[in-house]
């Protein structure tokens, strides 16, 4: 399992770590960008406010302060360099986990792996030469980037989080076949106790996948959150294709046993099994 040896960030990126009133940490790839995308379509909307992907701008005292991590997994992927594993750059504190309302955002990890795997190669600047070389069989059994080093950061992650006060799990697949009841259930847990209906109706339409991927292409969003990396190739997209099981097209019957067998290790709590599409 992997797992800091201490939940420390000494680092000047504590701070934007730090205050949240909800913190949502995920395994890259798993939904994160499409739940942020939603959150703030409805507390903008609900307040009266124009569209961003960053509305604490607005410092409203209804729009709450949501920090989003990779937490483990970043400092697990990113943090090469010993003095920014001793910091923990990359983990968000442990007193701001126990002050706010902590929701894991969970997907398929063999959906995730692929998907990181393509944003890696054909997203992200500055992705390694040697990584951006690897097939995706290749990357799979990668002791930093593979499928067995994200399921370790989940169980790590699940195992601490369930004796978190206000701890929520979300799945990715539940989002995505029952939006209405599993984006409800989502506001609930955060504190929404009354969920604004116009609110919410304008929101789960906003942030249908179909929209995203128009306005990405588009251009319209403020942020460089949802921007393609290059117009001209779907694949650089981060909104791409979001499908559930979408992995067996990328990966090889002997890549997607492997996958299976390092599953089997998954909490069971996360319900993914070798079999699960979703």
């Amino acid at each position: 399992m992997i797992r800091p040896l201490f939940r420390r960030n000494w680092t000047s990126r504590a701070a934007t770590l730090s205050g949240g009133d909800v913190v949502v940490i995920s395994i890259p790839k798993s939904g994160r960008t499409w739940l942020r995308t939603f959150l703030c379509a409805y507390f903008c909307r609900r307040a009266g406010l124009k569209m961003t992907l960053e509305p604490e701008q607005f410092l409203r005292p209804e729009i709450p302060r949501v920090v989003y991590s990779h937490d483990i997994y970043e400092q697990h992927t990113k943090a090469v360099r010993l003095w920014d594993r001793v910091r923990g750059k990359y983990l968000v504190p442990r007193a701001s986990l126990r002050q706010a309302r902590v929701v894991l955002l969970a997907r398929d990890p063999r959906d995730a792996f692929v998907s990181h795997y393509i944003q890696l190669t054909r997203r992200t600047l500055e992705t390694p030469a040697e990584l951006k070389r690897m097939s995706a069989g290749e990357m799979l059994h990668d002791r930093r980037y593979g499928i067995e080093p994200m399921i370790g950061v989940l169980n790590n992650w699940i195992s601490a989080f369930t004796a978190l006060p206000r701890f929520a799990l979300a799945r990715y697949e539940s989002l995505r076949v029952e939006p209405d009841k599993s984006f409800r259930a989502l506001l609930l847990a955060i504190g929404e106790n009354v969920i604004d209906q116009s609110a919410f109706e304008h929101a789960l339409a906003f942030s249908a996948f179909g929209n995203m991927k128009n306005m990405e292409a588009s251009g319209a969003f403020d942020s460089k959150i949802l921007q393609p990396g290059d117009a001209r190739d779907a694949e650089s997209f981060k909104v791409r294709r979001g499908k559930i099981g979408g992995f067996v097209e990328y990966l090889s019957a002997a890549d997607q046993a492997f996958a299976a067998r390092a599953l089997a290790s998954l909490d069971p709590r996360f319900h993914y099994s070798a079999e699960t599409r979703a």
